[in-house]
């Protein structure tokens, strides 16, 4: 239960993966997997009328969210009501079974607007979600602190040896006692009082940081007006730029945004040194600037708050409450791993900030190099050093052709089919649909893929579902999961063309789909990606793997203009230079890693803090050096401010030990397609959702526990 509203309440801000599952409706009528109520005219409420009963996205307005999250929580209140005052005696049917049914409709409603809210918001929506996030949070704290519910679970918790539970259902009973524990069902009185006043006033606050982080990305632009001043830019970044202009009514300038098809490209080729430093501290400033969208005051109030709240949990620190339910279980464990990886990371860093002076010296550029100069002087060096730029990969990168790869990689390793469904309604005219089928033609879910920034999407790419999977009465209810990217926009007369990093952001978000779309499990509270955080980035970064496998390359990276495919000669140059740059591109993902746990293992309030100052600090004592800053300053920092990520940020190296190992099983095997192989990561890992702890799960695919080696060795990190 905790976990579902968790999820929403946390969807009100950033959602970087599926929301969780939990919630109800007025009066329901449960038919299948639809729910029937007394409100046809909210078609939030009524039963979709759908093909694949997909959300009626075109009957869907703005003015239907809150009326149906009222209905939906009342229903949900009578629910619970029925089950805490049942007259039977406590039994894993009728109280954790029925906790794990109770509130479809509040559920439903839930994801629909978080996927919505983060993906096209509006100030209707904004409104929405500052004033239904503590509701939410009160719901869920009413429900968790409900000492009659409470006792029929510490009843069933106590005889489960008794109680002749298959795995999946002692599963689902060991996390619905631990998320009551966790969520404050042993305290009394004023304690519980004072835990429910935190979570709402963090469910509020990261609505908060969510929502001037969006302002402060629509808000920066920097306009050029000299033609001289795009030396170096691609055609297509430029071609973009005059179309931003045009539209902001600047005609005969360029617009440049801290959109990543716009930044990235902006840092890595542009030859003007002094605009490189105002797009980097554009984008390094956010939530930083002293001014009404400012984080720092939210940010250190939610720091505290998160410490208060493991106080009265029973825990030394948020990371420690946190990290209790993550494979890591303690920080110690997780620190131990950032260390191992964090010395051979520095001394590769360094190195290349030598190698970058160097190139900037010969130059004849003055100064010492600093973050800005970092992107450009790499692009100069891997053009050197192996005749490749970022640059001449984009051609064979045309954004549907990937697309194509992507469900190509799919089908042979799985068998899975996509079917393009233009009868089914979208949320936004651009976003495709697709009915993803088994190789017998089996239904298995449907796809959603939203790929091109806008004013109301929130920056990054990730993975979501409207509806997730469960089974009723014998039978699977389909999940319907989404995709969203922020990728380049066709530009003057090309079509969208990505990097070799988006190609990568492709496969990685679609492995999180495969994991909402396999999901085949009894209970909506074990299902699909409801599992550990650092277990979660597993299925999603193994696909990252395939994405520059030679075999996979040849088959979808095709010249947009020829159709000619990716040459040999440039895929080996893409093999050789894949060490290249590791040692920024793991260290500032590390140095945000430590820099999350900083702010989380705080064990006393610490009253004003200059966050500043403590980021400047945090980053002296890892040794980070001046040229490179770290890839979050907590002002933006909404993997852990606004997502679920707190204490949470190491999860990606934690899963980049597990995807490394378990890529190698198929390397192992000669085959990176190898069948046996393939249905045994669908069968232990992609399908069980949280049926059983994670390693264990790992374990049943591999056959042992993983090993640190293949990351070292991928990253070029290794002695």
């Amino acid at each position: 239960m905790k976990r579902a509203f968790v999820s929403m309440v946390a969807g009100m801000g950033l959602t970087a993966a599926a929301l969780g599952s939990g919630c109800g409706a007025p009066q329901p009528v449960t038919k299948d997997e639809k729910t029937v109520v007394a409100v046809p005219e909210n078609p939030l409420l009524a039963e979709f009328d759908t093909p694949l009963g997909v959300p009626p996205f075109d009957l869907i307005l703005d003015e239907h969210y809150l009326p149906a999250f009222a209905a939906a929580i009342e229903a949900h209140k009578t629910e619970i009501e029925a089950i805490a005052t049942s007259a039977e005696p406590p039994a894993f049917a009728n109280t954790v079974a029925a906790l794990d049914v109770s509130g479809s409709l509040l559920e439903r409603v839930s994801r629909i607007f978080s996927a919505k809210n983060a993906a096209d918001t509006n100030d209707e929506l904004q409104a929405v979600a500052k004033e239904i996030a503590p509701r939410l949070s009160a719901h869920q704290d009413s429900i968790l602190m409900d000492a009659r519910l409470f006792a029929r679970i510490e009843a069933i918790h106590e005889g489960r040896e008794r109680a002749g539970l298959d795995p999946e259902q002692a599963r689902l009973l060991e996390v619905t006692h631990r998320d009551f524990v966790r969520g404050g069902a042993e305290l009394e009185g004023p304690a519980k009082e004072r835990l429910a006043a935190i979570n709402e006033r963090l469910a509020l606050l990261r609505v908060r940081f969510r929502e001037n982080l969006l302002a402060e990305n629509n808000a920066f632009r920097l306009v050029v007006d000299r033609a001289e001043d795009l030396a170096g830019l691609p055609e297509s970044s430029v071609a973009a730029a005059a179309e931003a202009a045009a539209g902001a009514g600047l005609d005969g300038k360029w617009v440049f945004t801290l959109h990543k098809p716009s930044w990235i490209p902006f840092l890595q080729f542009s030859e003007r040194r002094e605009l490189r430093r105002k797009m980097f501290e554009g984008y390094i400033r956010r939530g930083n600037n002293d001014d009404e969208r400012d984080n720092k005051e939210i940010l250190t109030e939610m720091a505290r708050l998160r410490i208060e709240r493991a106080k009265l949990l029973g825990s030394p620190t948020h990371a420690h409450h946190v990290l209790a339910e993550n494979m890591a279980k303690e920080p110690a464990r997780v620190i131990d791993l950032l260390d191992r990886l964090w010395k051979p990371t520095v001394e590769v860093m360094r190195a290349e900030a030598r190698d970058l002076a160097a190139a900037m010296k010969k130059d004849k550029v003055p100064g010492e190099l600093r973050p800005w100069d970092w992107w450009y002087y790499t692009e100069k060096l891997r053009k050197q050093r192996y005749d490749l730029s970022d640059d001449e990969l984009r051609p064979y990168f045309e954004l549907s052709r990937v697309q194509l790869g992507v469900f190509e990689v799919a089908r042979r390793l799985f068998g899975l089919q996509f079917l393009p469904r233009e009868d089914l309604p979208v949320y936004h005219e651009e976003v495709r649909v697709f009915e993803v089928l088994e190789a017998d033609g089996t239904h298995l879910g449907v796809l959603y893929l939203d790929y091109h920034p806008r004013p109301g999407k929130s920056q990054g790419a990730w993975m979501t579902s409207y509806r997730g999977q469960q089974r009723r009465d014998g039978r699977r209810i389909p999940p319907v999961v989404v995709n969203v990217f922020n990728f380049p926009r066709p530009a003057g007369d090309q079509p969208a063309l990505l990097s070799g990093d988006e190609v990568r952001t492709m496969f990685h978000e679609f492995g999180h789909a495969l994991h909402g779309l396999f999901s085949d499990v009894t209970y909506r509270g074990l299902g699909g990606t409801s599992v550990a955080r650092d277990f979660v980035e597993l299925p999603s970064q193994i696909m990252e793997h395939w994405a520059v496998e030679p075999e996979v390359l040849r088959s979808y990276a095709r010249h947009h203009e020829t159709g000619e495919p990716i040459p040999d000669g440039l895929i080996e140059k893409i093999r050789r230079s894949e060490h290249f740059n590791q040692g920024f591109i793991t260290g500032e993902y590390l140095a945000a890693a430590y820099l999350d746990l900083d702010w989380h293992m705080l064990e006393e309030d610490p009253g004003e803090i200059d966050v500043n100052r403590f980021e400047r600090e945090s980053m002296k004592r890892i040794g980070l050096i001046p040229e490179i800053e770290p890839r979050y300053h907590s002002g933006y920092f909404a993997h852990i401010f606004a997502g679920g990520y707190s204490a949470g940020y190491y999860a990606y190296i934690w899963s980049a030990v597990l995807d490394a190992d378990a890529f190698a099983a198929f390397q192992e095997r000669g085959d990176i397609f190898h069948q046996d192989t393939a249905r045994a990561l669908r069968e232990h890992i992609l399908s069980r959702g949280n049926t059983a702890e994670p390693m264990d799960l790992y374990v049943r695919f591999r056959g042992a526990e993983p090993a640190i080696e293949p990351l070292l060795k991928k990253r070029g990190l290794a002695r």
